[in-house]
C-alpha cells in the first residue's frame, strides 16, 4: 500500500470515529429476551430500598468474538452484584442484514441466560447499527476490547472498563 492510499484510509476511519452528536439520530431495536428469565421484583422492606441494594445500570458492548465474551464473563464474575441491569449492546452496520441480525439476537439471549445463571442479574439487550465506537458511547459504560474500546475510553463522558485478553498481562 502506497503513502498517498495509507493517508486516505487513515483520514476515512478518523472521520468514521468522530463522535455522534447529540441531535443525530440512528436506530436500534430492542431484543426480546426469553420469557423464561424473571422479572425482579421491587423490594418490599424499607431496609432493602437503600442505597447498598440499588442496582447498577452497567454496559456490557457484544461482539461475536472472544475477547467479547471474556470481558462479559469478567463483568459477570467481578463487577455485578445482585441489584445490577446488565445492558447487552451489539453495533451493526445494516439492520436489514437478517443473518448477522439474528445471530445476533441468538447470542444475546444466550448471555442472558447466563447472566441470570450465573450473576442472577437482569439484563436488557439492544442491537444498535451504526458505527460500533459511536454508538457504544452513546449507550454509556462499555466492557469491550480492541481500537473501538480505546475509542470510547477517550470520547466516553462515563467511566469505561477495558478487560485485556486472557494472555495479556496488566
Amino acid at each position: 500500500m502506497n503513502s498517498k492510499n495509507f493517508a486516505m484510509r487513515e483520514k476515512h476511519m478518523l472521520k468514521a470515529l468522530e463522535t455522534l452528536e447529540e441531535d443525530e439520530e440512528y436506530s436500534w431495536k430492542e431484543v426480546t429476551l426469553p420469557s423464561f428469565i424473571p422479572v425482579v421484583p421491587k423490594p418490599e422492606l424499607d431496609r432493602e430500598t437503600g442505597e447498598r441494594r440499588r442496582g447498577r445500570d452497567i454496559v456490557v458492548a457484544i461482539d461475536h468474538g472472544p475477547n467479547s465474551k471474556h470481558a462479559f464473563d469478567w463483568a459477570l464474575i467481578h463487577l455485578c452484584r445482585l441489584a445490577d441491569n446488565i445492558h447487552l449492546v451489539h453495533a451493526i452496520l445494516d439492520m436489514k442484514n437478517v443473518l448477522v441480525y439474528d445471530t445476533t439476537e441468538g447470542l444475546l439471549e444466550k448471555l442472558a441466560v447466563e447472566a441470570l445463571q450465573v450473576a442472577m442479574v437482569k439484563t436488557v439487550a439492544r442491537i444498535v447499527e451504526g458505527d460500533p465506537g459511536k454508538v457504544i458511547c452513546r449507550e454509556a459504560n462499555s466492557v469491550l476490547q480492541g481500537s473501538v474500546g480505546e475509542y470510547c475510553l477517550h470520547n466516553c463522558k462515563v467511566p469505561v472498563i477495558i478487560v485485556p485478553g486472557k494472555g495479556i498481562m496488566i
